[in-house]
């Protein structure tokens, strides 16, 4: 609290700081800073020296200065490091294909025949023939799902990892065929259908295909998911409506419909 002297000057009650000289006739005022010596100096510590950095390390990619994607076509190729799962896979189907191709034609009926999945097997060695029935391209290497598995899967691949993708695969081609074989067994049960139908040939990669290519329009932007989902499906529909065979094209629907209902997974795996 200020307050006034016997001469009428205004003091602010403060003594004056130890150690500092006060000439005569000068009052110090509170708030007013007093003057920095050389023993206040305050030290600064070196700085270290930073290497020159080459143009090179400092290059910030295309894709991050444009905003745009670069487009690699290559990458719609399967590689051993990139997608293990499909460039094995594609490896597997590719020997089958050449043993369908070139050898002799009793021995690849029977290799057909005994990976088949049909009632007899299933209810046989169902775990043996669910296997085996998917490392066989009906049509060979230029057939079209031989084309889509090699595109789908490498791209499946690249977004959720092999492993997933394995099982989207597998979950499609395990429960369309189950789908589409047990009304078959049923049928014949109650006399509906003759017992030569447990013994219907059935093999082939395109339930995995079509649950690939439903799972993957998922994972897609709209522009692009949406029209592969509708063209595909409708493949299918109109060979359903073309009723040349009935169960197997069922089993593609089905198919297509599984890989769809795995979109929640699929999406959350490709943010993890």
């Amino acid at each position: 609290m200020e307050r006034a002297d016997a001469s009428g000057d205004v003091t602010t009650g403060s003594p004056a700081p130890s150690g500092a000289p006060v000439a005569e006739g000068v009052r110090l005022l509170d708030g007013m800073p007093r003057q920095r010596g050389p023993a206040d100096a305050v030290s600064v510590p070196p700085v270290p020296m930073v290497p020159p950095v080459s143009p090179a390390e400092t290059a910030v990619p295309d894709e991050a200065v444009t905003g745009k994607r670069v487009l690699r076509p290559w990458r719609l190729l399967p590689t051993p490091t990139g997608t293990p799962f499909t460039f094995t896979f594609v490896a597997v189907l590719l020997v089958t294909a050449l043993v369908a191709e070139y050898a002799d034609p009793a021995l690849v009926h029977a290799l057909h025949q005994g990976s088949s999945t049909d009632v007899a097997h299933l209810l046989r060695t169902p775990v043996f023939v669910l296997v085996t029935s998917a490392l066989w391209v009906v049509g060979g290497v230029a057939s079209p799902y031989a084309v889509v598995l090699l595109l789908v899967l490498t791209a499946l691949e690249r977004r959720i990892g092999g492993l997933r993708t394995a099982g989207v695969f597998a979950l499609g081609h395990v429960l369309a065929t189950l789908a589409t074989e047990v009304p078959v067994g049923l049928a014949v049960l109650v006399g509906w259908l003759p017992g030569s139908s447990l013994h219907r040939l059935d093999y082939g990669v395109s339930f995995g295909v079509a649950a690939s290519v439903g799972a993957l329009a998922g994972l897609l932007r709209p522009w692009l998911g949406w029209p592969v989902l509708l063209v595909f499906g409708g493949m299918l529909v109109g060979d359903l409506i073309a009723y040349t065979d009935p169960m197997t094209n069922w089993g593609h629907v089905m198919a297509l419909a599984i890989g769809v209902a795995t979109w929640p997974w699929a999406r959350r795996w490709r943010r993890v």
